[in-house]
């Protein structure tokens, strides 16, 4: 296995000191790159994950390009749901769609066990190509987590407002658990596995769980999400798990009760508000990606980050969502060079 040489991601997951500020962005593979559009006229997504040695291509771009401090795996949170038997499909321009959304009992319980080494053997593959001959940082595996992706297989495709899902939730809340115990295992089985292949942390997207209160929370999502954690942590006590949600700055005091080891941020939320609600978690985020479009703006709002950031052992720089298609790869670069140096000198400040 090739030796990690830059590790401050690992160290600043773990809440300890660095000398700069690690840096990396949620979709920092695929999507602006041109080397990636060029790909995308030939393959679909799917077909570029099934793909082992395109797809571990994708996955390094960006830490060639722009010399952040973690790659993540290139793939999409749909990736596991076809091995269950969900029929999804990714349409451009408008994101998974589902043609045989759940909507009963049965739909539920039709759903098949996940196997991540029969169902996704070029995932792992591809996390084996990178671990081994091509990655000198860490790589981040990752999972959609289970309302996330219910609200795909609810409302067959995206939503603006989690109506049906909702609803779903509270008409149906044997149903519902039963939907998040299926769930929630494969997502804990497909963690692992990555983990296992060599990946070095693991992250949880649940990005439109923000549209949840507390209470609601608490109730229908906290104890799969609780699980699953505990699961990993059995067999990968070390590895690093992050949670990152958009919206969700009401649900940090909940993850704040559970063991995860560092929390994302969205930029509705600053990091010193943050770090009051998850005093025991990593931080991690939290500009607003619109902002790289507008040069002047993305440097203040970096160097306000930065400054908050620095305060404290366990930061790491990041999107508070990810990088849209209209991001000009060198605005990327240029980015992560600037949070490198600055942060350096505010760390090492007298």
């Amino acid at each position: 296995m090739t030796k990690i040489t830059n590790d401050l991601f690992l160290k600043a997951a773990r809440k300890e000191s660095v000398d700069r500020i690690p840096v990396w962005y949620m979709r920092q593979a695929g999507r602006s790159q041109p080397e990636y559009r060029k790909l995308k006229e030939k393959y679909s997504l799917f077909e570029i994950t099934h793909q082992p040695e395109l797809c571990a291509y994708v996955t390094k771009l960006p830490v060639d390009q722009y010399g952040v401090d973690a790659a993540i795996l290139y793939k999409d949170i749909m990736t596991p749901l076809p091995g269950m038997g969900v029929d999804v499909e990714i349409k451009s321009g408008i994101g998974p769609v589902i043609h045989n959304p759940i909507k009963t009992y049965q739909d539920v319980e039709k759903l098949t066990i996940f196997k991540p080494e029969i169902e996704v053997p070029y995932v792992l593959d591809t996390i084996k190509l990178l671990a081994d001959d091509m990655l000198e940082v860490p790589l981040i595996g990752f999972a959609g987590a289970p309302f996330t992706l219910a609200s795909y297989m609810i409302e067959g495709g995206p939503s603006k407002n989690y109506h049906q899902t909702k609803s779903f939730m509270y008409r149906e809340p044997e149903v519902w658990a039963m939907l998040m115990t299926k769930l929630g295992q494969m997502t804990a089985d497909y963690l692992i596995a990555q983990i296992n292949a060599g990946a070095s942390a693991v992250q949880l997207f649940d990005s439109w769980v923000g549209a949840l209160s507390r209470a609601d929370y608490a109730q229908y999502i906290r104890p799969t999400i609780e699980k699953i954690i505990i699961e990993i942590k059995a067999v990968h006590p070390t590895t690093p798990i992050i949670m990152q949600a958009v919206g969700a700055g009401h649900l940090l005091a909940e993850w704040e009760k559970m063991p995860l080891d560092v929390v994302g941020v969205d930029w509705r939320e600053s990091l010193t508000d943050a770090r009051k609600k998850v005093p025991s978690k990593a931080i991690q985020g939290n500009l607003d990606p619109s902002t790289l479009l507008a040069p002047e703006k993305c440097l203040e709002e970096t160097e306000r980050i930065l400054q908050e950031g620095v305060l404290k052992p366990g930061y790491i720089f990041n999107l508070g969502h990810g990088v849209f298609p209209e991001v000009s790869p060198e605005m990327l670069k240029k980015l992560t060079t600037y949070i490198h140096e600055r942060s350096e000198i505010l760390l090492n400040k007298g």
